[in-house]
């Protein structure tokens, strides 16, 4: 499904913004709201899986979801059927997210998640690699025909789908007891003090990763030729697929404490360069600089909300905590979208690299609080 995903988001700022005539504002709105209406989902999604006990079927249904939307893309003459598209397409990934998160950890040893939390975002960013990498191959087969690309994504979305089908099997839940429904006033109280200082941390960290579409209209204000275009979730899925085992694998043995700290601090650095980097110099450092950044983060993240709810929350805490970032999201991409368009691009960038700081603080504070010890749970 990453493949196919990212050779629609590669192009699809520049088809946006190029092709439909939408502002750089509105592609943020878009942004934000496709990634908040997600996140939103994923709270009853993962709320649901801790109810029935089962994970797998909503997997499926978002997947699924996901790739028979599509073929909208690609029809799209104008925003409308673009944002229907997106948005439809981001309540699939909701749909899965939470339950996917939660199954990960149902599956794990307790001391291994970080690892194994990092080997899924590799996995996850090496398809994001390869889509771009095929999207600018079809760019060039077809003379820049950005709806072809579209129509080609079809293909690994229903192999996805039928790979989830017949070869993913869900473990039985050793606690079968009544279900309870988790979104609950009692079952907030649960999820624990230590839970809800990572929802906080998390959420100042979403404040200043805008939308990725920034990165790549960074990349076109600085000149890169639009058949290049997908070079930049290239670069950036290559680092991210990189770091992220290492990381999550360091995070068990080290604590998540340190490794967040370092992907903050990465955040930063990144967003800094390309404020103040030139052209495609420093468009290109601080996209590598962004994808280490979600290679020590996003995992660890993920690991730590395992290590602190209970097993059978854990649908439920995942999808809160992506509620919560959501929310985060979609404010930082609509104010990046207002700075870019009345200040510039190196506006949008110092501004999330101030935010970075904030968050890192919140990291470091976290840390001292409570240590983050590797496999918590």
């Amino acid at each position: 499904m990453d493949v196919s995903s990212e050779m629609i988001h590669a192009l699809l700022p520049l088809f946006m913004v190029g092709t439909l005539g939408m502002g750089v504002a509105e592609v943020g709105l878009l942004e934000g709201l496709a990634e908040a209406t997600a996140l939103v989902v994923k709270v009853f999604s993962g709320a649901i899986s801790d109810w029935v006990g089962r994970r797998k079927p909503l997997a499926v249904l978002g997947y699924g979801l996901a790739a028979v939307t599509k073929p909208l893309f690609a029809l799209a003459t104008g925003p409308g059927l673009v944002v229907a598209a997106r948005l439809l397409d981001r309540v699939g990934k909701g749909i899965r997210g939470a339950p996917r998160d939660a199954l990960v950890a149902d599956l794990t040893p307790e001391g291994q998640r970080g690892a194994a939390y990092g080997l899924r975002q590799t996995l996850d960013t090496i398809g994001a690699f390869v889509g771009p990498v095929i999207a600018i191959a079809l760019m060039w087969a077809t003379a820049d025909n950005i709806p072809a690309v579209f129509w080609a994504s079809l293909l690994p979305a229903g192999l996805s789908v039928t790979l989830l089908w017949f070869f993913v099997r869900e473990p039985a839940r050793p606690d079968r007891a009544l279900p309870r429904m988790p979104i609950s006033r009692a079952a907030m109280v649960r999820l624990g003090p230590g839970y809800w200082a990572v929802v906080a941390a998390a959420s100042l960290f979403a404040l200043a990763k805008f939308s990725e579409a920034f990165l790549v209209l960074r990349a076109d204000t600085a000149g890169l030729r639009p058949a290049m275009i997908p070079l930049v979730l290239i670069v950036m899925n290559l680092v991210y697929a990189v770091a992220a085992y290492p990381a999550g694998a360091w995070s068990d043995r080290a604590g998540r404490g340190p490794v967040l700290a370092a992907g903050v601090g990465l955040l930063v650095a990144g967003d800094l360069v390309m404020a103040f980097g030139p052209g495609l110099a420093g468009a290109f450092g601080g996209i590598a600089l962004w994808g280490a950044s979600m290679g020590f983060t996003q995992g660890a993240f993920a690991a730590l909300v395992a290590d602190r709810a209970p097993m059978d929350l854990r649908g439920t805490a995942f999808g809160v905590l992506n509620l919560a970032t959501g929310v985060a999201t979609l404010a930082a991409s609509v104010v990046a979208g207002l700075l870019w368009d009345k200040l510039g691009p190196s506006a949008t960038f110092f501004a999330g690299a101030g935010l970075g700081l904030l968050a890192l603080v919140a990291v470091l504070a976290l840390s001292r609080g409570r240590r983050m010890p590797p496999g918590a749970g």
